[in-house]
């Protein structure tokens, strides 16, 4: 893993609530590995279920909200680091 033209701070990506929903289900563990485009969570909004995929690969460092939670828009749930 080399860190050639990474700046600390910037190889993190944060999933957040598009909008006000219920967490429905958590698709990572937290220490986990996450690949480019794989599903993260499950927001049940507007009686719809969206899936909130992950742009980059890496590892899960926070999970920030539990299942079953109320969420508002823009609400951090899961924190990326790219790797």
């Amino acid at each position: 893993a080399g860190h050639a033209g990474v700046r600390a701070g910037s190889a993190r990506e944060e999933i957040r609530a598009p909008m006000p929903g219920l967490l429905k289900r958590l698709h990572v563990t937290e220490g986990g590995p996450v690949g480019a485009g794989d599903a993260v969570a499950t927001l049940e909004a507007m009686k719809m279920e969206n899936e909130l995929r992950a742009v980059h690969g890496g590892t899960v460092m926070q999970i920030a909200v539990a299942e079953g939670t109320k969420v508002e828009g823009g609400a951090l749930l899961v924190v990326i680091r790219s790797a």
